[in-house]
């Protein structure tokens, strides 16, 4: 396996006009996707915040450090490729929604659970037109095949920059109408991952907090909030 890593080979990285939106360049050369594609993003915070992550690098070139960056290559190089797969893919979680599936106990932790989610499903149905059912328990249970429908009309809206975005607030949370609470306005990405976690935290709180459960919670909680900004970026 090669040791060998890109490394800083520039001295600016600057954000411009081009054809089709904008674009971010390195000492003028224009900036490429993993896969070769024209670097062209709908709004000039986007190029902005790109070529801010390009300027921070030194040394080696960390990815992982650059999250605008990388969901414009996502954008590019996966979603305007399959963006119906992906699409029908997201979709899919309305029919097992996080917030329709309740506990059957303790008492405590069904009504924490009633005081966070029941809002959100009663806005899904007067906002977005989209009713849904509540169970407890685990048991799958059909949802209205017109919710359904509407939710796929929805997520089917977005570019394919949105819905980079999108995903990674969907995957994470586990719930579309908590995705969909954000790209509205309804939530701030925080609000709806500390939503979205409700269970965890219950668990949290009876049994104590575990090291390695919460680093992954804290770094589920940027990825959130680095979806929430790139949705931001889009519009």
């Amino acid at each position: 396996m090669s040791s060998w890593k890109a490394k800083r080979f520039w001295t600016a990285a600057t954000a411009e006009a081009c054809d089709g939106g904008y674009t971010v360049r390195l000492d003028g050369r224009p900036v490429k996707t993993p896969a070769k594609a024209v670097f062209v993003v709908p709004t000039l915070a986007m190029a902005q915040a790109s070529a801010a992550e390009w300027d921070a690098q030194t040394g080696v070139i960390k990815p992982e450090t650059m999250p605008v960056t990388r969901a414009i290559n996502s954008a590019l190089d996966k979603l305007t490729q399959q963006f119906d797969e992906v699409v029908n893919l997201l979709a899919a979680y309305g029919a097992s929604d996080l917030l329709c599936y309740r506990a059957t106990g303790p008492e405590g932790l069904i009504e924490r659970q009633a005081a966070g989610w029941d809002p959100l499903l009663q806005w899904s149905a007067d906002t977005l037109g989209v009713p849904l059912v509540v169970t407890s328990g685990i048991v799958p249970i059909a949802q209205p095949a017109e919710s359904l429908t509407r939710l796929r009309d929805q997520v089917a809206r977005f570019s394919p920059f949105e819905l980079a975005a999108f995903h990674d607030l969907v995957a994470i949370s586990g719930s579309l109408i908590l995705a969909f609470a954000v790209t509205h306005g309804r939530l701030s990405g925080a609000e709806a991952f500390d939503l979205s976690r409700i269970d965890e935290t219950w668990q949290a709180e009876f049994w104590g907090v575990d090291e390695d459960a919460a680093a992954l919670e804290a770094s589920k909680r940027q990825a959130v909030l680095e979806a929430e900004q790139f949705y931001a970026l889009c519009r």
